[in-house]
């Protein structure tokens, strides 16, 4: 039979032989419940098909000037608007002041690529879908998009500026590939 008093010795420090024992039982149903979980923990995360669906590369290069065109990403429509120089002009010399959501045009846009405006078309009071895509669209009193549901009225830069919107359109994570082709997401 054991005694009492017996000791292990790891690494110059000495031990009583039953902390011994618990420490390394512990230790080893940690492991144990580890290992069983992690499939479990891993199952949640997003199936590969829905990881490819977290990016979307859309080729802007028939976008005329002045034109604008919808595209589905994670189930929102995304809108993207090639800008004039005159629709870029009137964005950047708004005074903040006058906004709701105070965002300087530069912010909204990639340097460089200042006539490409992208931005997630759900209005940002109660989520309904502004219109100023089509061409025969109203665009609201400020030539952006003007959300039919409660009168937001949004400007070049899609910046909330009349109605009850209280922020800008969210501008989605978004990169050029090249000066054709952006990739969402």
């Amino acid at each position: 039979m054991a005694d009492a008093d017996d000791t292990i010795e790891i690494l110059g420090l000495t031990y009583p032989r039953r902390d011994f024992l618990i420490y390394g039982s512990v230790g080893l149903g940690a492991a144990g419940v580890a290992l069983v979980a992690w499939p479990f923990i891993d199952s949640m995360n997003p199936a590969a098909d829905q990881r490819a669906l977290a990016t979307k590369k859309v080729d802007i290069s028939a976008i005329e000037e002045g034109q604008a065109i919808t595209v589905m990403w994670q189930g929102k429509p995304v809108f993207i608007r090639h800008r004039t120089a005159s629709d870029i002009e009137e964005a950047e010399n708004t005074p903040l002041s006058q906004l709701k959501d105070p965002q300087t045009d530069a912010e909204r846009v990639k340097p460089g690529h200042e006539q490409w405006l992208i931005v997630v078309g759900i209005c940002t009071h109660l989520g309904c879908i502004p219109l100023g895509q089509k061409p025969g669209d109203p665009k609201g009193d400020f030539n952006g998009w003007f959300c039919p549901c409660h009168g937001s009225h949004y400007d070049t830069s899609a910046r909330a500026r009349k109605g009850p919107a209280p922020r800008n359109l969210a501008v989605p994570p978004y990169e050029f590939l090249d000066d054709q082709t952006i990739q969402i997401g």
